[in-house]
This record gives C-alpha cells, sequence and structure tokens, in this order.
C-alpha cells in the first residue's frame, strides 16, 4: 500500500506516476508530484516506478492575478 496525498491506495509492482495520477482521477494539467520526496518531472511520469510503502504528494498548481 502506498499513502497518495496522505490517503491509502492499492500497491501493485511496476506502479508509475502515470497509474496513480489514472486510479486519483488527476487531470489537471499543471501538477507538482513528489515521491518519497523526490521530484518528478512530467517527462518521467510513465517511466518513474513507485516503491511499496511509498509517500507520494500530488498537488495542483493554480496561479491567478
Amino acid at each position: 500500500m502506498i499513502l497518495v496525498n496522505e490517503e491509502p491506495l492499492d500497491w501493485h509492482g511496476g506502479m508509475t506516476v502515470r497509474d496513480i495520477l489514472r486510479a486519483r482521477n488527476y487531470r489537471f494539467p499543471m501538477l507538482v508530484i513528489h515521491v518519497n520526496d523526490a521530484l518528478i518531472q512530467k517527462k518521467d511520469y510513465d517511466s518513474t516506478t513507485i516503491p511499496d510503502d511509498a509517500v507520494v504528494k500530488v498537488i495542483h498548481l493554480i496561479s491567478g492575478g
């Protein structure tokens, strides 16, 4: 099991950042993602695998003026 924004999510081997985004239905185009405090770049969402017991933070960037 992993934690995504402090909520549990079932983990499976080979799980990627992209899998988490799909599982949680995150579609906002401007996200900041940390896996165990490591910043993950958007180009790496499909290749970055998530270890069991990971702590994942997904932050929506919002700007305005």
